[in-house]
């Protein structure tokens, strides 16, 4: 199935520039100023010279890989010329810490690049606008980027930041400018969400070795004026409680700069695709310096199975979900795409599950 557009005159942007055909596609109609109807992701003319990319969350909890799923659907618009990105937040939405820290990564990435770009959460305040608010999304956010109904007037962040003891809200990460008590907050944040679990020393050695290697490498090999951003944020489900740590860069991609020395340390790696040598990095260690210095992401990877966490990681163009195993993480128990849409940097979440006692 494809799409079915009804076209206005002077609109010069080939179609083929910004379609992708999909089979789960519903054939669908786009009138100028309208949402497409039963799509979660559409196209509309918002004039006659120019294309606007739309794309709407569903109205549910929006974590990272429901974020994902949201690009894939559309076009990929931080390759797309000369087209207005337009991200709809319905009522009934609730975006999770690490789809906001992704989110708030790819709209200043769209706006870096001069897109026009606007966020419209429908339900203003009382909804996930209001989460972002508490959060320090809006203040992190390029001062272009249209927000609507309107940006909040004031930041609930700025009153209330780190008056929740398991919460460490979106927390800028810049070159030039470390940090260096970042780690130890989220460490403690995550301690604080655990309560009385049985391994909670153990858990934070591994934790603060684990999050100071991921910012590290953000203040170390991001090489871009953009910021990276960090939080946490627990969730309870019945007994189990779920600590999600989100970190996000949007400089170089980890294995753009681990490609160039790939011919001379690990030859046999040389055009293999991005998820599996993402893996390899993982289980095996790959380093850009060869096999005399270590990875830390694969001592981050080792760290997290020994706690059996989830692990999301997006790259530029591909996406793995790793989930733990008796075995460790498997690709083949992976959620693998290869050609995701465009995102810059390293974009990283770990899903902590925790037994509560009964």
């Amino acid at each position: 199935m494809g799409f079915s557009i009804r076209r206005r005159p002077n609109v010069c942007s080939p179609l083929s520039q910004c379609m992708v055909s999909k089979a789960s596609y519903r054939l669908f109609t786009i009138d100028k100023i309208g949402w497409a109807v039963g799509s979660t992701v559409g196209i509309y003319f918002e004039e006659a010279s120019r294309l606007t990319i739309n794309v709407a969350f569903p109205s549910v909890w929006v974590g990272a890989d429901r974020f994902e799923r949201a690009l894939r659907e559309g076009v990929d618009a931080l390759q797309t010329q000369d087209m207005a990105v337009s991200i709809k937040v319905p009522d009934g939405c609730s975006i999770m810490v690490d789809a906001g820290v992704r989110l708030l990564s790819y709209v200043n990435q769209l706006r870096h690049v001069g897109k026009s770009v606007t966020l419209d959460f429908v339900a203003g305040m009382s909804g996930t606008m209001g989460y972002l608010n508490r959060m320090g999304f809006f203040d992190l956010l390029h001062d272009d980027v249209e927000v609507l109904p309107e940006k909040p007037s004031w930041s609930s962040a700025a009153v209330y930041r780190r008056s929740n003891r398991t919460l460490v809200e979106f927390e800028r990460i810049e070159r030039g400018k470390e940090d260096r008590e970042l780690p130890g907050r989220l460490v403690d944040a995550l301690l604080e969400s655990m309560e009385k679990s049985t391994n909670s020393q153990e858990l934070e050695h591994a934790a603060f070795t684990m999050l100071g290697e991921l910012i590290g490498n953000v203040y170390e090999h991001s090489e871009t004026d953009l910021a990276g951003f960090a939080a946490l944020q627990s969730y309870n489900s019945g007994r189990a409680r779920t600590v999600r740590v989100a970190v996000s860069d949007s400089g170089y991609g980890l294995l753009d700069t681990l490609r160039p020395s790939l011919q001379t340390h690990y030859p046999k790696l040389v055009g293999c695709p991005d998820t599996e040598l993402l893996v390899e990095v993982l289980r095996n260690g790959v380093s850009r310096h060869g096999r005399t210095r270590g990875s830390g992401l694969k001592a981050t990877a080792e760290r997290a199975m020994k706690f059996k966490a989830t692990v999301d990681v997006r790259l530029p163009v591909s996406h793995i979900r790793l989930v733990p195993s008796r075995f460790g993480y498997e690709l083949g128990r992976a959620t693998v795409h290869d050609t995701a849409p465009l995102i810059w940097g390293t974009h990283i979440a770990i899903d902590f599950r925790i037994d509560q006692p009964t």
